[in-house]
């Protein structure tokens, strides 16, 4: 997990998702969830990216 795709995750979270995941479910929930608010959004953007992160290292 860069540094840029945390700020991405923060700023402008299905941007992030959408670059680390492509389209699909995730960034539909990414969408929803910075609709409904922007927090709910970005934290769900940095869980996504964290848990890619650990998938990467095994």
């Amino acid at each position: 997990m860069s540094l840029l795709n945390v700020i991405l995750a923060i700023l402008f979270p299905p941007v992030s998702i959408f670059l680390n995941e492509g389209i699909g479910a995730t960034l539909l929930i990414s969408i929803l969830l910075t609709l409904v608010g922007w927090i709910p959004g970005s934290i769900h953007a940095v869980w996504v990216l964290s848990k890619r992160g650990e998938g990467a290292s095994i």
